[in-house]
């Protein structure tokens, strides 16, 4: 039996309207990244040349997490560099990653992230901070420091040749320096001394942090300051202690 003209018109008008286009999903203009959220965005390999080997144990799929281009996918120039550290509590899951990159034309930016590193897929409640730095000149010389030819991890030896105790409630630090012709990781455990030795890396990246963000602040209760673990150190190459390379690879 057919349908009636009437009929036809109540069965079209129950039909929903059509939907979006999901192509217009896929096909949406991207914008592109502004200097502070990607400072080396749209650089495109030379030929022949390919990008640095870098093993600091963070995998490029957990940079992405944080919100950050994977270090692996940086493609620095001559006179650039990249420096970033991992703040790594041993009794908390408050973790903490400040990056500042120096280009060649003069500018400079630091990327901070905070959150918690656990218990679901994401990183949680993380916060962010992405700005240009008033100045490149505080972090020119990071790469030239004679910290980055230190061992990866060390152990503590006293004068007396006696290991260190370790330290189970603390703060562990990675930093990583990446430039055109180098990659260099570091490890310090939560130790006075181990800190101590990196404490010139250390204190101008957390400084490009502070002040931007009061939920980053509170991670840094001692601020940039670590005059304490410099003369920790100090104190152990004093009494003819030393930092060993570690057998940990």
């Amino acid at each position: 039996m057919s349908l009636t003209a009437a009929a036809l018109a109540l069965l079209l008008q129950a039909q929903p309207a059509p939907g979006p286009d999901p192509n217009d999903w896929w096909n949406a203009k991207v914008e592109r990244p502004s200097p502070e959220r990607e400072p080396l965005a749209g650089r495109r390999l030379d030929e022949g040349q390919s990008l640095p080997a870098i093993d600091n144990g963070v995998d490029p799929l957990l940079y992405r997490l944080w919100g950050l281009q994977p270090l692996q996918t940086q493609i620095v120039e001559r006179g650039e560099m990249v420096v970033e550290l991992w703040r790594r509590p041993s009794l908390s899951v408050r973790q903490a990653v400040i990056r500042v990159t120096v280009r060649r034309d003069g500018r400079a930016f630091v990327q901070a992230r905070a959150g918690l590193g656990c218990c679901s897929p994401e990183i949680g409640r993380r916060v962010g901070v992405d700005a240009e730095l008033a100045s490149a000149e505080p972090y020119r010389n990071l790469a030239a420091l004679p910290a980055w030819d230190a061992p990866r991890r060390v152990t503590v030896l006293d004068g007396q040749g006696s290991i260190a105790s370790l330290c189970l409630d603390g703060i562990s630090w990675d930093v990583t320096l990446l430039t055109q012709d180098r990659t260099r990781h570091l490890r310090r455990a939560c130790d006075g001394a181990e800190i101590g030795q990196i404490a010139d890396i250390l204190t101008p990246l957390v400084a490009a942090a502070l002040g931007r963000d009061p939920r980053i602040d509170v991670l840094f209760p001692r601020g940039a300051d670590f005059e304490a673990d410099r003369r920790a150190y100090d104190a152990l190459i004093a009494a003819s202690g030393r930092l060993e390379a570690s057998k940990v690879p």
